[in-house]
C-alpha cells in the first residue's frame, strides 16, 4: 500500500531547477547537490527504473541494497526509507511514494541473465547492465563498479521461502518517488528495456527527472 506525503505545492515543473526527459531503453546520468530534491517519475506507468547513487566526490561510495535493508530492517523501501551507502552513511531520503512497491533485491536485467532466463534468442537483447556500464563509463569507473541496484516501480513479491518472482507492476501513470540528498550524489538510471518479462508491461515506456533546489 502507497504511504504518500504530500509534496511543497511550490513544487511544479516550472519551479524545477533540472527536468530531464529519458526515452524508452534508455540510460542517464545525472549529480544531485545536497539539501536538493530529485523526484523520478512512471510517466506512463508499470515501468521499471534501474537506479544507483555514487558519492559524487568518491565514487568508491556508493548505494548498498544490503545495508539499505538492514537499516530499514525491510526489503523493500519507501516513503521514510533511508538509502545506505557501503561506509554505512545516508546518501538520500525518501520523502514522498505514490505507488507502494520498489525492489532493492532482483538487481539488473544483462545479456547473460536474459540468457539464462529466456534463451539464447535473448542474449543480444538490449539490458540495464549495458546501460549502467554506458553511463558510469562517462564518469571513469567500469563493470566493478556497478552494484546491486534499486529497481524503482518492480514489483517482486517475496514469498516466506526467500523465492522472488517479478510480476506485473503496479504503477500508474504519473506515480513517482522523491528523495532528499544527504550529500552530493550521482545519480545513475537505465530505463529499463526489458521485453521478456512483466517488470515493464512488455512495452518499456519513458520517464522523467525532476530536481528542485533546497528549499522548494
Amino acid at each position: 500500500m502507497a504511504t504518500f506525503i504530500q509534496t511543497s505545492p511550490a513544487r511544479t515543473p516550472e519551479s524545477a531547477a533540472q527536468i530531464h526527459l529519458i526515452p524508452a531503453e534508455a540510460p542517464w546520468s545525472g549529480v544531485i547537490r545536497k539539501g536538493q530534491t530529485v523526484r523520478i517519475e512512471d510517466t506512463y506507468g508499470q515501468q521499471a527504473i534501474d537506479t544507483l547513487f555514487y558519492r559524487a566526490d568518491d565514487f568508491s561510495e556508493r548505494y548498498s541494497s544490503q545495508d539499505t535493508m538492514r537499516a530499514q530492517n525491510a526489503a523493500y523501501i519507501g516513503t521514510g526509507t533511508r538509502l545506505m551507502s557501503n561506509e554505512g552513511r545516508v546518501m538520500l531520503r525518501m520523502t514522498a511514494d505514490s505507488c507502494g512497491r520498489h525492489d532493492t533485491s532482483a538487481g539488473a536485467c544483462s545479456c547473460e541473465s536474459n540468457t539464462v532466463r529466456f534463451g539464447q534468442a535473448a542474449k543480444y537483447l538490449h539490458a540495464c547492465r549495458e546501460n549502467f556500464l554506458v553511463e558510469v563509463t562517462k564518469h571513469g569507473m567500469g563493470k566493478r563498479d556497478i552494484a546491486p541496484n534499486i529497481n524503482f516501480f518492480m514489483n517482486v513479491p517475496i514469498k516466506p521461502s526467500g523465492e522472488m518472482t517479478i510480476v506485473d507492476g503496479i504503477s500508474a501513470p504519473g506515480d513517482h518517488v522523491e528523495m532528499v540528498a544527504e550529500m552530493d550524489v550521482l545519480c545513475v538510471i537505465s530505463n529499463c528495456p526489458q521485453i521478456n518479462n512483466p517488470c515493464n508491461g512488455f512495452d518499456p515506456t519513458p520517464i522523467r527527472v525532476l530536481v528542485w533546489d533546497a528549499g522548494v
